[in-house]
């Protein structure tokens, strides 16, 4: 991927991120996700009905990345099964890790496919796909 469009990507996410500000509203699962290397401390709800995704939302203080990686997670993972959510989790991990992976699952969240060569920045790219997990975890409680 162009440098400058990767670039415009987490720019244009981190200005204008979808689905940024929590509502007051029943049915969704909250969690909180933080880092401590990092400035990020996020909340992110879901809205699960029927095992699909019907809303997603964050609030709160991160870096470019953990803002933008959660606003690009936001627009995947919105009409999405449990188990299509879980493949762009694993799809998304095993890039961030270096491991083969899927390009097509991850749509623009392959604007991270080389945040390996920054390890501290790593936490910050998994904090949103981490919070999914714990949700999605959440739900299966249920």
């Amino acid at each position: 991927m162009d440098e400058n469009l990767r670039k415009n990507i987490i720019l244009e996410h981190y200005n204008n991120p979808v689905n940024k500000g929590l509502v007051k509203e029943d049915g969704y699962i909250k969690v909180n996700m933080n880092s401590s290397t990092c400035i990020d401390n996020l909340d992110f709800m879901v809205k699960i009905e029927n095992g699909v995704i019907k809303d997603a939302r964050f609030d709160g203080e991160a870096c470019a990345i953990s803002t933008s990686a959660s606003s690009i997670m936001m627009n995947m993972i919105i009409g999405k099964t449990i188990k299509e959510a879980e493949e762009i989790i694993e799809n998304y991990e095993a890039m961030i890790d270096e491991r083969k992976y899927d390009e097509d699952v991850l749509q623009e969240a392959i604007v991270f496919n080389e945040i390996y060569k920054q390890a501290n920045r790593k936490k910050c790219a998994l904090l949103p796909f981490e919070g999914l997990k714990k949700i999605i975890a959440q739900e299966k409680e249920q």
